[in-house]
């Protein structure tokens, strides 16, 4: 080193033009060249900066790891865990995901991803104590912590406390021996007034406490709207409003008292229950039909409730069944719900045909919107049954996330549910930033797409095990914006990948997209960055006569887009799918494809997920396919993990309410 400095030095003092400051110079341009590839080595070091443990839900966990440095990408973060003090040996969880820079921009947005880790350790039990381990690794070195410990608990379901307050709700109706105390109504019982009729029903003398739970009796509940005195205290716009705060320990619950089914009828209205103002209120086992929107939980930059629970209802002929847009909304449990909306429950039509004026409004295409829409974190839904709405789920495509922290909307689980015949999609994840977690769905006609993601804000954002067939030309996944960070793992698609948005930083593995000889491509796989990953997928490509020659469509280095008619082709161009395998319809039980209309503006059949196998055939190419994924496919039984969404051998799972017959449509 110091023979090399001599030599440079020696150099610079024999190089002389126009005087001093050319020496200057020179002797500037050398130093630098010199002392470059230690300030590149220093960049691709990897610097720890904060760790943020993600609001935990009943399932899942989610975690943030941000840096400086790793410019060369090569950085990762080692995951492990077990359940606190067992001194078990740790299980491996999937590493963190790499984020930053990825550039997103839609609507107005323009937003870069900051640098640092993100991901989630999956399936736990609620309620439970965990210890969980990262190691940040790096070839190029690690300043700072290289080892994070850290103790987090999942979630309990919350639940009723004991010792609280019982106040008893009967309708106008009911000529029956009431219990004590009992109210005229559930405003007269959340305010703790009996008297309160008319001019009066704003009295509150004795409001809700903490711990208090309100039995509704069974009957019918359904406002005289003009008529201010009416028994239930919400005249003109038929809107209960709450406003109480009961705690995480003591919640405020409002439920079915089981003698009877409980029936709000909002009477047309457009907003039933207001809950924007509340904070652990428990609604369960009710009945809402006949209005715009059941829950009003949230409106963005206004108010919103939090750890709101609603299980166990019944949405019946509404609009939307509970939205929040607020980004303080968090750890809601909407679980075990069945909700029916307006749309057309025997033909599947695209939202455009409104558009195009083939289909005018108010015949049952669009009067439903959102069975489920939310913001914030923390939020699990989990086990609905969902149908004929204009999507059943979705994450409100808020706009660039706030920058305070507990207001983005990150560790969101959307899992087990049972989706029919939307208009558009069926799960949209569009809003969402870090740990988004979508697994174990079915869905069954959907006008559009699948998934939508448009944009997600660096993610991940993990469809893990999720059913999906008999979808529009959209399909299986909606990607616009440039969305970075989709973990895509065992999936079974039964509609082509083929969307057109190009993003980057993604992840497909094990999953089987399957076309139906559409007009299409089968897959698209326009990556953006050399990190993206694809293999261990099979493909069924489309054979219809006005299908395309190449079935595979490639976004190369260049910027190009490129098509290739064989998978082998692709494989052979790009490195993509060196694992992937074409499949066909043999490798299930017993699944034929869907029949789609042939034209847009014609509805295509509807099918319905009870006559629906997608169990794979023990024989067939599909088995012992994949490739291990800790914390996703620890369970494999064979050689190795089979592609598609369920594991031959593994128990069966439950998609949407808990306790249904599994043999009859839940709208029924």
């Amino acid at each position: 080193m110091k023979k090399c400095c001599v030599q440079m030095e020696d150099l610079r003092k024999k190089i002389f033009f126009n005087g001093r400051l050319f020496q200057n110079l020179i002797g500037g341009i050398i130093i630098i060249l010199f002392l470059f590839p230690h300030f590149l080595q220093a960049q691709d070091k990897v610097k720890g900066k904060n760790f943020i443990i993600e609001p935990p839900t009943l399932e899942n966990l989610g975690f943030e790891w941000y840096i400086d440095g790793d410019v060369n990408r090569n950085a990762t973060v080692k995951v492990e865990y077990r359940i606190a003090e067992s001194a078990k040996e740790w299980k491996k969880g999937m590493p963190l995901l790499r984020i930053g820079g990825e550039h997103l921009e839609r609507a107005g947005i323009n937003y870069t991803t900051p640098h640092m880790f993100a991901g989630s350790i999956l399936d736990l039990t609620s309620n439970t104590k965990y210890e969980a381990r990262f190691t940040l690794e790096d070839p190029d070195g690690v300043e700072g912590e290289l080892v994070k410990v850290v103790n987090v608990s999942t979630r309990a379901e919350p639940k009723a406390a004991s010792g609280g307050r019982v106040r008893h709700v009967y309708s106008q109706y009911y000529t029956g021996v009431k219990e004590e105390p009992n109210y005229p109504g559930l405003v007269s019982a959340y305010n703790g007034s009996k008297e309160t009729k008319g001019d009066w029903y704003v009295v509150s003398e004795d409001k809700v406490q903490p711990g208090d739970i309100i039995k509704i009796h069974g009957g019918l509940y359904q406002g005289v709207l003009l008529n201010y005195p009416d028994w239930n205290n919400i005249p003109f716009d038929g809107t209960y409003f709450f406003t109480a705060k009961g705690t995480a320990e003591r919640p405020i619950v409002i439920e079915a008292a089981g003698d009877g089914e409980v029936i709000f009828d909002g009477a047309g209205a457009a907003n039933l229950f207001n809950v924007m103002a509340t904070d652990h209120h428990i609604f369960q086992g009710l009945t809402f039909r006949n209005v715009g929107r059941v829950f009003d939980a949230g409106r963005k930059h206004l108010a919103g409730a939090s750890n709101l629970t609603i299980r166990n209802c019944r949405f019946e002929d509404v609009g939307e069944g509970i939205r929040t847009e607020f980004a303080g909304s968090k750890n809601f449990l909407i679980q075990d719900n069945v909700i029916i909306g307006r749309d057309d429950r025997y033909r599947m039509y695209g939202w455009a045909a409104h558009r195009e004026g083939l289909i005018p409004y108010g015949t049952h295409l669009m009067d439903s919107y959102y069975g489920i829409m939310i913001y914030g974190p923390g939020h699990v839904i989990a086990n609905n049954s969902i149908a004929f709405f204009h999507d059943a789920i979705g994450i409100s495509t808020y706009g660039t996330p706030e920058k305070e922290q507990d207001l983005k909307a990150v560790s969101i689980d959307i899992y087990n549910n049972d989706l029919h015949l939307m208009v558009d999609d069926f799960i949209e994840a569009d809003g969402g930033v870090h740990n988004i977690r979508i697994m174990r769905n079915r869905g069954i006609n959907a006008a559009e797409s699948g998934i939508s993601a448009q944009p997600v804000f660096g993610g991940p954002a993990y469809y893990i095990r999720n059913v999906m067939y008999n979808i529009g030309q959209g399909g299986a996944l909606k990607i616009h914006g440039g969305v970075p960070g989709l973990m895509v793992y065992h999936n079974t698609f039964i509609t082509e990948n083929n969307s057109g948005g190009g993003h980057p930083n993604s992840n497909y593995r094990n999953n089987l997209f399957l076309g139906a000889d559409g007009p299409t491509i089968v897959a698209a796989f326009p990556y953006t960055t050399p990190y993206s990953i694809a293999d261990y997928n099979g493909y069924r490509p489309n054979l219809g006569t006005e299908s395309p020659e190449n079935q595979y469509v490639w976004l190369s280095p260049k910027g190009q887009r490129e098509g290739f008619k064989t998978l082998q082709s692709l494989t052979n161009a790009s490195g993509l799918e060196a694992h992937g395998i074409t499949v066909d319809y043999d490798v299930f039980e017993n699944l034929q494809k869907p029949i789609q209309a042939a034209k847009s503006d014609k509805p295509s059949p509807v099918y319905f997920g009870v006559d629906l196998n997608f169990k794979l055939n023990p024989k067939g190419k599909a088995v012992d396919a994949g490739v291990i994924i800790p914390n996703v496919n620890d369970y494999f039984r064979q050689k190795a993990p089979d592609l598609g969404a369920l594991e031959v051998g593994s128990p069966v799972i439950i998609y949407g309410v808990r306790g249904l017959k599994q043999d009859q449509e839940f709208w029924r």
